[in-house]
């Protein structure tokens, strides 16, 4: 190695080292945050949100060694990727160790231990966010973009149990046990927990983009069009967005009391747009939680259908399109039009211009 190359991975060394020594810090605090929690030790609580401190310093130190790397090396491709992620990195970590701070503070305004139910609740959740970031942070130190890929479908696992745990913690208000800040200061706290997954899947994210310069993929959204009897404008909407935008989304139609055939004259004006009219035929609307949780947006176009619906996840969007008055006998050429401006609206708000 010439004294350059020397240089360059002893400055690399120092600034990993100085990483993965403020992640321990963050992961500590993170623990003992979760452990003060449960244990109802008000004392650990204030020692760790004080413990904060140390992590901000280091954080800023990070940064220093950063903005110094890239002013000695002028760094390219693969350095430069590096130092790009790391100071993402390093902001993912601040706001980790925050998170930890939140819980502690939150957790000595608790009236009582939480329940039995939401306790268990919050050992799992911590258990899985907390393995996700322990696996992103060492797929980053170990350079290792597989792992990182592997950590990612992780994090959907604490998605997951973060509805069971809203629905446990609706449960619990229903008894009337225990007061209403209490609800809501463990609401807080679970919101933060999972939130540590989602800041270690983005460090996972910028880890695969480190190491191999590839970057996030476009999310593919899941959109279903519902309406009444789902034989004429959730059909062709369903339709419209299959064809305009394929790569984008995953589309599906559905009506609360579903016709057992298109409207007269319906798949002729849809085959005359040179849609695809296979497989576009009335479904029933399957209205459970269940079925709806992965589903990212509804679209109503026959009002308010928010009655037929068991519930809206907590992450879906719900939309009501006025689609006007229109004859399904009649020409419905105003009707694909209003459709067709609506949903390309909507895509390139999910997706942004470009949309395909």
């Amino acid at each position: 190695m010439s004294h350059y190359e020397e240089r360059l991975a002893s400055d690399i060394k120092k600034i990993k080292e100085h990483f993965q020594s403020t992640c321990s810090l963050v992961e500590r605090g993170l623990d003992q945050s979760i452990h003060a929690l449960l244990s109802g030790d008000d004392k650990l609580a204030y020692e760790t949100a004080l413990g904060d401190m140390p992590i901000n310093r280091s954080v800023r130190e990070m940064d220093r060694l950063c903005h110094a790397f890239v002013a000695r090396h002028l760094p390219s491709a693969g350095h430069l990727r590096f130092i790009s992620s790391l100071l993402k990195l390093n902001q993912e970590i601040e706001r980790i160790g925050d998170y930890a701070v939140t819980i502690c503070r939150a957790s000595v305004r608790l009236s009582k231990h939480a329940p039995e139910t939401v306790a268990r609740d919050i050992e799992l959740i911590s258990h899985q966010a907390r393995r996700v970031l322990s696996q992103a942070i060492t797929a980053f130190l170990d350079e290792n973009p597989e792992m990182a890929q592997g950590s990612m479908g992780m994090a959907e696992q604490v998605n997951d149990t973060y509805t069971k745990v809203f629905r446990d913690l609706l449960r619990e208000g229903d008894k009337h046990k225990r007061p209403l800040e209490d609800l809501f200061t463990l609401l807080i706290i679970f919101n933060r927990i999972s939130r540590v997954s989602d800041r270690a899947k983005n460090i996972c994210e910028e880890t695969v983009f480190a190491y191999t310069g590839e970057t996030k993929a476009s999310k593919v959204y899941r959109i279903l069009f519902i309406d009444e009897k789902n034989d004429c404008a959730s059909l062709i909407a369903e339709a419209i967005a299959r064809r305009a935008f394929p790569e984008s989304g995953e589309y599906s139609s559905a009506g609360w009391a579903p016709a057992e055939s298109l409207a007269p004259g319906v798949a002729e004006q849809i085959q005359s747009k040179g849609l695809d009219l296979a497989a576009l035929e009335p479904s029933p609307l399957v209205a459970s939680y269940d079925f709806l949780v992965d589903t990212h947006v509804i679209v109503s176009l026959g009002g308010d259908a928010r009655k037929h619906l068991e519930e809206i996840p907590f992450k879906t969007i719900y939309l009501e399109w006025d689609l006007g008055t229109y004859d399904k006998n009649e020409d419905l050429s105003p009707l694909f039009q209003g459709l067709s401006t609506k949903i390309n609206a909507l895509m390139e708000t999910l997706q942004g211009p470009g949309a395909g």
